[in-house]
């Protein structure tokens, strides 16, 4: 017997934080039911009251047993854990869509909800989440991470479709390999923008967030239409003395931010010699001052 997807699903969300509350508001809002969530922590329990007013709030196995599709929206470290308990109390059944939002986890995680005849996929929302209603606007036209077999395609893209959201296929054994991707860009990114605001304070920037948005934007924009084009700076001309008063200031009043200066400017460094637009001579006079200035013994430079 082929099991037909419904119209509309009844949805359960295990694990009503940050992601899965905005996303279970935004498929309540295409017209699907949400029938109930599980979320211990206050924090949890306040997003469902504010984006889910009105469901009910149950332990993870009765979410689990009284819903068409199941959206497990846990930290991907407790993920195996969570589909294993519920598969092994019955409460993941057979005909039951079981989708989790995990980056890193593909299908292989669900192997033991799969293993009593539920339907599979894994769909992430590359995005970063507030656990507000300032999320849901952000959901348009955002890029989805789906992985799943060819039966579950349709509803997966039915799924991305009500989130108003685009579909990028990702396979299995690519699927860690694409949250990497997205880690290195965003989180990191997010640190790199923080350290940056932190040295300009210490130059006495009284509005350092101000300073920095229009020329992060710029570089963000250039650098997602050209890529390596887009790299400009002291690294890109081989200013061989301004890496050096740098490096010296970051230790006298950045050392905070010493080391990852260093690490990406050797990565930049590497992405400039490649493409021809640094001689590898003047390269290695930067490299070896980057290499001296997060030795273990070094001395401050002069």
């Amino acid at each position: 017997m082929i099991d037909v997807a419904p119209a509309t699903f009844r949805i359960g969300v295990v694990g009503a934080g940050r992601v899965g509350a905005v996303l279970a508001h935004a498929l309540r809002a295409a017209g699907h039911e949400v029938v109930s969530a599980a979320g211990e922590s206050d924090a949890s329990r306040n997003r469902m009251a504010t984006l889910l007013p009105g469901v009910d709030i149950d332990k993870p196995s009765a979410v689990a047993r009284d819903c068409d599709l199941l959206l497990l929206t846990v930290p991907d470290d407790m993920l195996p854990n969570v589909v294993a308990m519920l598969s092994a109390s019955g409460a993941i059944h057979a005909g039951q869509y079981v989708v989790h939002t995990s980056g890193r986890h593909g299908l292989g995680v669900l192997a033991e909800a799969i293993s009593v005849g539920a339907h599979a996929i894994a769909l992430h929302p590359a995005m970063t989440f507030t656990g507000t209603e300032v999320d849901l606007p952000r959901l348009h036209d955002c890029v989805f991470g789906v992985t799943a077999e060819e039966p579950e395609r349709a509803v997966a893209q039915r799924l991305v479709d009500d989130l108003g959201g685009r579909t990028m296929w990702v396979p299995e054994d690519r699927r860690t390999l694409y949250h990497a991707g997205l880690a290195h860009g965003a989180n990191h990114l997010v640190t790199l923008v923080t350290e940056a605001m932190e040295i300009l304070s210490a130059a006495g920037a009284a509005d350092p967030a101000g300073t920095l948005r229009p020329l992060l934007t710029a570089a963000l924009d250039n650098a997602l239409s050209s890529g390596d084009a887009a790299l400009t700076g002291p690294i890109a001309r081989g200013d061989v003395n301004t890496v050096a008063a740098h490096l010296a200031d970051l230790q006298l009043n950045a050392p905070q931010a010493l080391a990852s200066y260093v690490a990406l400017a050797r990565a930049t460094l590497d992405r400039v010699v490649t493409d021809g637009r640094l001689l590898p001579i003047r390269a290695a006079r930067i490299r070896l001052m980057l290499d001296e200035a997060v030795a273990p013994s070094r001395q401050p430079l002069l």
